[in-house]
């Protein structure tokens, strides 16, 4: 019975928006032809909630700007709540920085282009993002600094 108590347990708990943002801050955008240039930024920040869950926010902001202007400034903070109970400390961080970002994001990519339809421009659809990538590269980017110090 103890093995069972043991055992690694990952879960998901609840996922929601915790919190979105949306600026037109230039409204003469609209009577210009639509060609923007859009900078898009991905986040994420961890919030122990007590010893077993986490909530892990992915913060997604996007930039579109037309010539010089800003057309409007999108930004969704997707949150999720996680069970991680007894997982071993070395697994951690690619759950909370690769896993669990990848759980969310098609949701705030859902949320960005909901507000940005809403906000009555064209539809905006984010190319998918490759979290597993980006956290083994930064691990390897932090081995390589390491080396060198």
């Amino acid at each position: 019975m103890s093995d069972e108590q043991n055992q690694p347990q990952l879960g998901l708990e609840r996922i929601y928006t915790k919190d979105i943002s949306f600026e037109v801050p230039n409204t003469e955008v609209f009577t210009k032809q639509w060609q923007p240039e859009t900078d898009v930024s991905i986040g994420t920040s961890v919030n122990d909630l007590d010893e077993d869950y986490k909530e892990i926010i992915l913060t997604v902001s996007v930039t579109a700007k037309l010539n010089d202007s800003v057309a409007f400034i999108a930004e969704v903070q997707q949150a999720g709540i996680f069970l991680l109970k007894n997982i071993p400390e070395a697994d951690l961080p690619h759950l909370l920085q690769a896993y669990c970002p990848n759980i969310l994001f098609p949701y705030a990519r859902e949320v960005i282009s909901d507000i940005v339809t809403r906000g009555s421009f064209p539809q905006l659809l984010l190319a998918p993002v490759n979290f597993e990538q980006a956290f083994l590269q930064a691990q390897a980017e932090a081995a390589s600094t390491e080396g060198n110090a």
